[in-house]
C-alpha cells in the first residue's frame, strides 16, 4: 500500500512513522508514505496558502490553487483509490471503513487547516471524507496518522501475529473481551480459571460473552445499531 499525505505541517508525522507497527510495515515494505508540503506548490512569493472567505466569516480558508496544483503533479504518476479529506463534518472512522480501505493500494490523504479548504477542492477531487469524532482540531495531520495506523496495522504481514487484529473491538460488532496476562494471581485478583482450563469451546463461549456484557456496559448504542 502506497499512502501520500497533502500537509501544511509535514514534520508532525517524524515519530509517528517512525515507531511501532507503521515503522515495521514500512521495514517489511509492506506500506510506503510521501509527505508532501502543499506550500511548496503555492505560486505566492511568500508561500501563502489562506485567504479570507467570501462572506464575510471570522477565520481563513484554505486556497484551491496549491492544493489543485499538488494532486495534479501527483496523479501524472499515481492512480488513486480513493483522495480522503480529514475534516470534522464527515463520516466518522469506523472499523468497517478501515477494513474497506485495507484493501486499497494507493489513497491520497489531504489535511485541512482553519477553517477548512475551498469547497471546490472537495466538489472537484475528493472521493471520500472522514472524521475520527464530533469535535475540532487544529489540522488534519493527527486524524491523518489515525487513519493511517487503522489502516496500516490490517495490513497482511504488518502483525506478527495476523490473527490478533480479528479479537479487536469493534470486528464483530461488540467490544473487546477482558485479557489477562502473567501473574497469575496480581495483588488477590487471579486470572478467572476457565482460561487455564484448556477447553477452547468453553473459552471461546466465555470471550463472547465477556465481549457482549462488556458492549452493553460501556457502549450499548453499538448492539442497538446491529
Amino acid at each position: 500500500m502506497h499512502i501520500d499525505i497533502l500537509t501544511l505541517f509535514p514534520a508532525m508525522f517524524d515519530g509517528i512513522f517512525s515507531n511501532s507497527i507503521l515503522k515495521r510495515a514500512q521495514q517489511k515494505e509492506l506500506f510506503t508514505v510521501e509527505l508532501h508540503d502543499i506550500r511548496d506548490y503555492s505560486q505566492d512569493k511568500h508561500r501563502r496558502v489562506d485567504d479570507y472567505p467570501y462572506g464575510g466569516e471570522a477565520g481563513m480558508v484554505m486556497k484551491p490553487e496549491p492544493i489543485a496544483a499538488c494532486i495534479d503533479h501527483l496523479q501524472k504518476n499515481r492512480q488513486y483509490d480513493e483522495i480522503i479529506f480529514l475534516t470534522p463534518d464527515a463520516q466518522v472512522l469506523t472499523q468497517s471503513i478501515a477494513n474497506e480501505l485495507s484493501m486499497k493500494k494507493n489513497m491520497l490523504l489531504l489535511c485541512g487547516h482553519y477553517k477548512g479548504i475551498d469547497e471546490r477542492i472537495r466538489e472537484m477531487y475528493i472521493t471520500k471524507e472522514i472524521s475520527i469524532g464530533d469535535f475540532v482540531l487544529s489540522g488534519g495531520e493527527l486524524p491523518a496518522a489515525v487513519l493511517c495506523d487503522a489502516v496500516v496495522r490490517l495490513l497482511p504481514g504488518v502483525l506478527n501475529d495476523e490473527t490478533s487484529a480479528l479479537s479487536d473491538s469493534f470486528q464483530y460488532g461488540l467490544l473487546s473481551y477482558p485479557v489477562y496476562t502473567r501473574p497469575y494471581d496480581f495483588r488477590g485478583n487471579a486470572v478467572p480459571e476457565i482460561l487455564l482450563s484448556g477447553n477452547e469451546k468453553l473459552i471461546t463461549e466465555w470471550k463472547f460473552q465477556k465481549a457482549l456484557d462488556r458492549t452493553q456496559q460501556k457502549r450499548p448504542e453499538i448492539l442497538d445499531n446491529e
